[in-house]
């Protein structure tokens, strides 16, 4: 079996693929991570902004499969 590995999604893609990526990782809608950033971002005063685009800069994109 093949170890599961975090990357960005390309088909769940609003921004960046952060949400749609976590949310493949664990199995689970991927409007609930959406819904959980954004009640991050409102209880954190922006933070969750930040900690946003730094996950988009350390997650790797999705390899292209042919």
């Amino acid at each position: 079996m093949e170890p599961k590995r975090l990357y960005r999604s390309r088909e769940n893609r609003m921004v960046c693929g952060v949400c749609g990526g976590l949310a493949e990782y664990f199995s689970i809608d991927p409007t609930i991570v959406r819904l959980g950033l954004v009640l991050l971002m409102a209880i954190s005063c922006g933070t969750g902004l930040l900690a946003y685009f730094i996950a988009a800069v350390i997650i790797p994109d999705q390899p292209q499969t042919y």
